[in-house]
């Protein structure tokens, strides 16, 4: 029996850690391509913010892409403000481990971003991904911009469609606004570079997702 296994399930009310006042220590500079991690950021860049698994593999997905600026790890979609990696693990504190992506709208768009998470991990997985088992692991992404957040929306609900044309399950991921993010530990920023043969769990579904936002209607 395994009864003693218990679900995965987000912090509420007093089980949430405090956190702390001040931001933990991190890199200044992106190991890849040395650029600033914090802002200010290039003039006219957007930001998006993606939650897809272990946080190593996915950023490696996004600093590859042409446009894309900036990315770092970190934690978001909780309530512990500036929490460490040990209390995002601990599933108190309600984030889950995310890459914030700054892009170049000018070189790329949100939809093909969109495209890369969507193909990058397993959406369905709710609380998980592969082997990887915890809150943190949840899919989300977090959009502050409205109508970001529709083009997100639509590219799920594409995706979902592919996904049940091959008898896949329902899609899990979390889309909101409100999410600050949180600088992860400078070791974790850019790890699969600086350990190139490091752990990653990621794996996709192999569906395609759909390109291009959805026709609108009249």
């Amino acid at each position: 029996m395994l009864g003693w296994f218990q679900k995965p399930r987000l912090p509420s009310g007093g089980d949430a850690l405090p956190g702390r006042d001040q931001p933990i220590p991190t890199a200044d500079h992106h190991a890849v391509s040395g650029a600033a991690l914090h802002p200010p950021f290039a003039e006219g860049a957007r930001e998006a913010v993606f939650g897809l698994g272990c946080f190593w593999g996915a950023e490696r997905i996004f600093w590859r892409e042409p446009g894309v600026l900036v990315t770092a790890v970190g934690y978001a979609g909780g309530t512990t403000p500036n929490p460490t990696y040990e209390e995002v693990c601990s599933g108190r504190t309600g984030h889950t481990e995310v890459v914030r992506v700054i892009y170049d709208p000018t070189q790329t768009t949100l939809d093909r971003l969109l495209q890369l998470f969507w193909e990058g991990h397993d959406p369905t997985q709710g609380m998980r991904q592969g082997n990887d088992v915890g809150t943190q692991y949840r899919s989300a992404i977090y959009l502050d911009d409205p109508a970001d957040r529709s083009r997100a929306e639509a590219s799920r609900d594409r995706y979902a469609a592919a996904l049940a044309a091959r008898g896949l399950g329902d899609i899990t991921t979390e889309i909101r606004s409100g999410a600050p993010f949180f600088y992860a530990e400078a070791y974790h920023q850019q790890y699969l570079h600086k350990v190139p043969h490091g752990y990653c769990g990621l794996g996709g579904t192999g569906v395609a997702c759909p390109a291009g936002p959805a026709v609108a209607t009249s």
